[in-house]
């Protein structure tokens, strides 16, 4: 007995010390000299990066490099394998930027940051965005400027003062907005610091003698949006199409009470009513009651009522089925049908998160008895992506953290997911890490280094090999993800927003017609391929979070959405914890050169991951928040959630789950009528919403 725990013991101990000479391998850290920099905007200057451990030694590892995204640049972007690299950094914007280099393994990331100062240049000019120069006496104008600095920059946020000089004619208030008190003439001003424009008005004795106004409803839910059809007449009521028109709503909300006469429920009326208006005259109300809208010009008003109910889209959902991973996190998941012998199956496949390089294989064909019936193990820390071919034989998991830093992808043969196989490993300049991949007619999309998407030809996937890429010119900048459909490719690129390329894209025509015509960047494809991707549009996204993308043609209405997902996360004062927060904006591409933002849905309390749309609903992975399902028929404006349009949400908790108890919700796909989801502490779920129970009133 005395031998066998002293066995025990020792080989206690060589574990430890292994561990802890691992451990002490491990803990990296980055030099750089000079270890901070002064530089003007457009100035340039090198950088010496060298990864060392704990000792001080140089490690062997190439590393990325990344400057701040919009701001600062940096090349190259990846290191060779000497663990040093020289880096020329070039400023674009001002403020306290950082450089950062990461160095990624299987025990983790390794990053280093250095302050990189850059001065703000003095403003240079002001410029009035599409004034009003012809102005009518009794009206209200609103005005606005852009204002640029010395390094042609826009300064969004400075503080611009307006004025007029002959107040008796027209006076600013302090948001921009030019009142017209009679007809004459006078010269506005904006300024900020010693920068000034000016440009000369002359208002004009108003015509207008009345306005009319109607609208297409006198009922309608929460979330639908009517229009207000208003006119300015003059005297022999003809419309005058230059008078500017004012919009404006007053409301009494009507919550439902618990009290029930005659079966039928009271409510309660003359609690504060919200909801939006436009200054073109669109209207949505988030809080059912009775609006009176308005609309206002020249001194004369017109008013009308609206009653807005319930929406009442709310259903059940209900638990269908349940596979639990108990020992690790489960990352992204994918399903497809079976082919050859296993025709008439269903599938399907998860990562797993900060684990062991393990990724599962799922039956689903019985929903109610889902379970594992295969496991592929790679070198990796996490399987963060994975993806199966549109013929349901070839898959791909991408790989992050891997022990010799080689994180590619692994391709594998799915065609009898009882017994995948690795067919090849690609690895050929991935080494910053493959966090994100898609396939779409014989290619893999690779996200590499977290600055572009690699397309790689898998014809034969025994001999992959690249034929393309798709990069972004601005200052860092960096990519998250990429989904391809009917040959675009949608990537969501943090600050620089979504990016359309063609890499395929067959152009619609009278031949192929279907709901995919109302996609105008199909009618533009036909330019690019996987090895010559072309760009077709792009939104930024002024916030710098966008995570993803996901493509919409609306069945009600036929305009073009890209729903964008954010995320970021946010520090909890006094702790290390972060909370993530997110939500979705819905960017109408109908006019694909002008896109506009004209909705967004957020869960206050937390937030988004993975998306995926399916007729006119939305199915979200929101983290702690579960699943969300929300309706997204008619037209979109305002803010969804307030709206009442969220159909249902589920949480999921387990027990046995690798955090008990605990909903955490990656990604989700609506398959065969029921909702399939990845959680990240409670492995895979199907839930199905259910009509029998359909909540609200109306």
């Amino acid at each position: 007995m005395k031998k066998y725990l002293t066995t025990i013991f020792l080989i206690i101990n060589i574990g430890v010390a292994q561990d802890n000479a691992e451990d002490k391998k491990e803990k990296l850290k980055f030099i750089f000299e000079p270890d901070s920099l002064s530089l003007n905007i457009g100035e340039e200057a090198s950088v010496l990066i060298r990864l060392v451990d704990s000792d001080g030694n140089q490690v062997k590892s190439s590393f990325m490099v990344r400057g701040q995204r919009k701001s600062l640049d940096a090349k190259p972007r990846m290191s060779d394998s000497t663990g040093i690299s020289t880096v020329n950094v070039k400023a674009f914007d001002a403020g306290e930027l950082n450089l950062s280099a990461y160095a990624y393994g299987k025990k983790g990331r390794t990053v280093g940051r250095m302050k990189v100062n850059v001065p703000m240049p003095p403003l240079e000019k002001i410029s009035f965005i599409d004034p009003s120069k012809k102005v009518f006496a009794g009206t209200s104008v609103n005005y606005s400027v852009e204002v640029y600095d010395q390094a042609n920059i826009k300064r969004d946020n400075s503080n611009v003062v307006f004025a007029s000089k002959n107040k008796k004619v027209a006076e600013f208030d302090s948001f921009g907005n030019l009142t017209i008190k009679k007809a004459g003439k006078t010269t506005i001003t904006a300024k900020v610091d010693n920068v000034e424009e000016s440009l000369k008005l002359t208002a004009r004795k108003n015509p207008a003698r009345k306005i009319k106004l109607d609208i297409s409803e006198t009922q309608i839910r929460t979330g639908d949006v009517i229009k207000l059809n208003a006119k300015v007449l003059d005297g022999g009521n003809k419309p005058l199409d230059n008078i500017p028109i004012t919009f404006s709503y007053s409301g009494k909300a009507m919550h439902q009470t618990a009290t029930f006469v005659n079966n039928q429920s009271s409510a309660s009326v003359g609690l504060p009513a919200s909801g939006m208006i436009t200054q073109d005259g669109k209207f949505v109300a988030e809080t059912p009651g009775i609006y009176t809208l308005m609309a206002q010009s020249s001194g004369f008003s017109a008013s009308k009522r609206v009653n807005v109910v319930p929406r009442n889209v709310g259903k059940r959902l209900e638990v269908v089925g349940h596979g639990t991973v108990s020992n690790h996190n489960t990352s992204d998941l994918w399903v497809w049908a079976g082919v050859g012998k296993h025709l008439g199956k269903d599938f399907a496949v998860t990562g797993t998160h900060s684990a062991d390089g393990e990724a599962y294989f799922w039956d689903i064909s019985d929903p109610t008895n889902i379970t594992i019936i295969d496991t592929i193990k790679v070198d990796a820390r996490t399987v963060n992506d994975v993806k199966i071919s549109e013929d349901g034989r070839v898959g791909v998991i991408s790989r992050e953290g891997a022990s010799n830093r080689k994180n590619g992808l692994v391709i594998l043969d799915v065609s009898d997911p009882f017994n995948v196989t690795i067919i090849n490993e690609y690895n050929d300049n991935l080494t910053g890490g493959v966090h994100n991949v898609f396939i779409y007619e014989d290619h893999i999309y690779a996200l590499s280094a977290g600055t572009r998407y690699d397309i790689i030809n898998i014809s034969d996937p025994s001999n992959p090999f690249r034929v393309g890429s798709y990069e972004l010119d601005t200052p860092g900048h960096s990519i998250h993800d990429v989904w391809i459909e009917n040959g675009i490719a949608y990537s969501s690129n943090w600050s620089d927003g979504v990016h359309v390329v063609d890499v395929g894209g067959i152009k619609q025509d009278e031949r192929s017609r279907g709901k995919n015509q109302f996609n105008p960047f199909l009618a533009a494809a036909g330019q690019g391929s996987p090895g010559n991707p072309v760009k077709l549009g792009s939104k930024a996204d002024p916030n710098g979070h966008n995570h993803a993308a996901f493509p919409f043609v609306s069945e009600s209405t036929n305009k073009f959405f890209i729903i964008t997902g954010d995320e970021w996360a946010k520090s909890v004062p006094g702790s290390d914890e972060r909370i993530y927060q997110g939500g979705f904006h819905f960017l109408d591409f109908t006019d694909k050169d002008n896109p506009v933002e004209t909705a967004i849905y957020q869960v206050p309390e937390v937030g988004s991951h993975n998306h995926w749309v399916k007729g006119d609903t939305l199915f979200a992975g929101y983290y702690y928040g579960g699943i969300r399902i929300l309706d997204i028929s008619g037209e979109l404006m305002g803010d969804l959630y307030a709206q009442g349009r969220e159909i249902a949400f589920f949480k999921g908790v387990d027990p046995d789950g690798s955090t008990a108890n605990q909903t955490n919700v990656w990604g989700v796909i609506p398959y065969k009528g029921l909702i399939y989801f990845a959680d990240l502490n409670n492995g895979l779920w199907a839930v199905r919403l259910v009509d029998d129970e359909v909540l609200g009133t109306n």
